[in-house]
């Protein structure tokens, strides 16, 4: 979905008070890690994943949006605290206590409140994703995708629709979705701000 991708990039260059960073330029594969590694280090305010969603039910349909869940986000922090040493340094400006029980309970407290932004984040889009594609589910769903696994991010994953449906596939393909698509996203990025959320 790396049109897709490039088609939202060209938009928010346009944008006033917008900046954009891509994780990949070509269409090869980056480690998820990797990915979100490079939008903390960029600093970013939310992150966005694109992908074509597939199915071995061929009649599957619909485009949808996801962000972590409450479950991923438990087992996130335990394993992001176990590889990164300063982990609360790099959290609110919290100093590192020598506490395990206050890192880790400090982490959570950053981590719950990631996830309710990209819910918040994610709802905007789905509603302007509903506009132009039936939706496959009708509210942001929630998973522990790697991708989204972020700390401090609002992050989603856009599921633009499922290239195993042969009439998706097909959609997918043409120029007009993918400039649709990616302006349901710029739309839902600027009603998240609108709507009061902060930036880094």
């Amino acid at each position: 979905m790396l049109q897709i991708a490039r088609r939202l990039r060209t938009m928010i260059k346009r944008e006033p008070n917008m900046k954009v960073f891509m994780t990949r330029n070509e269409d090869v594969f980056i480690p998820l890690k990797v990915r979100v590694a490079k939008a903390r280090k960029q600093r970013a305010d939310l992150f966005v994943s694109i992908h074509a969603d597939a199915f071995t039910n061929r009649a599957a349909r619909g485009s949808s949006v996801f962000a972590l869940s409450t479950k991923g986000a438990t087992s996130a922090a335990a394993r992001y605290l176990a590889q990164t040493q300063n982990e609360s340094d790099q959290i609110g400006g919290v100093s590192k206590s020598g506490d395990r029980y206050l890192d880790h309970t400090m982490f959570d407290l950053v981590q719950t409140a990631t996830i309710n932004d990209s819910l918040k984040f994610g709802k905007e889009v789905l509603n302007r994703m509903g506009g132009i594609n039936r939706l496959h589910k009708n509210r942001v769903d929630q998973a522990g995708f790697a991708v989204l696994k972020a700390p401090d991010i609002p992050s989603i994953l856009v599921e633009t629709a499922f290239i195993s449906n042969v009439e998706e596939e097909r959609k997918l393909r043409t120029s007009r979705f993918q400039q649709q698509i990616a302006e349901s996203i710029l739309a839902g990025i600027k009603a998240y701000f609108a709507n009061g959320g902060a930036r880094r």
